[in-house]
């Protein structure tokens, strides 16, 4: 699968039915973040399912899910794209792969996607970015630049026509 077809990749939005996949996804993102733990599995799977339902619920609260979508591949569900389309800028709320699906382009690809809507409609892409996430290093390659910080634990990046 070292070569993906882009073009076999499609974005459906998510309805309540695709929460089990959701959760899944959440746990696999996030699960290397609590190895040090050493929680039995049980516990460490409970604990990340609450924490995917926090987000999941303060996400809905917070922000337009209309465009809230499952990126898949192949008809199979691979990750999600939580985007939300604001006057001024278009704001990823989230991004996220199953891991044997990173690394192949994939965010490239709709990043590529949201900078020619943003041209287009004359705004920015902005992303919220955990300070240590490695994910930061794609964001920069892309063109995304530091606009703030939200907090001790967030930054906010932003792309934008004349990065």
């Amino acid at each position: 699968m070292s070569h993906l077809q882009l073009a076999a990749l499609k974005l459906k939005q998510y309805s309540d039915a695709d929460l089990s996949f959701l959760t899944r996804l959440y746990i696999t993102v996030r699960r290397d973040e609590f190895q040090a733990a050493n929680w039995p599995e049980t516990q460490l799977t409970q604990f990340l399912t609450q924490q995917f339902s926090a987000q999941y619920d303060y996400y809905c609260q917070h922000y337009c899910a209309d465009s809230f979508n499952i990126i898949f591949y192949q008809s199979q569900p691979i990750g999600r794209l939580f985007v939300e389309y604001r006057h001024d800028d278009i704001r990823v709320v989230d991004i996220s792969l199953l891991p044997e699906y990173r690394n192949k382009g994939i965010a490239s690809y709709y990043f590529q996607q949201l900078f020619d809507q943003a041209k287009s409609s004359q705004r920015c892409v902005t992303i919220h970015v955990e300070r240590n996430n490695p994910a930061r290093h794609l964001y920069e390659r892309l063109g995304f630049k530091f606009k703030s910080q939200t907090d001790d634990v967030y930054l906010l990046m932003q792309w934008q026509l004349d990065n």
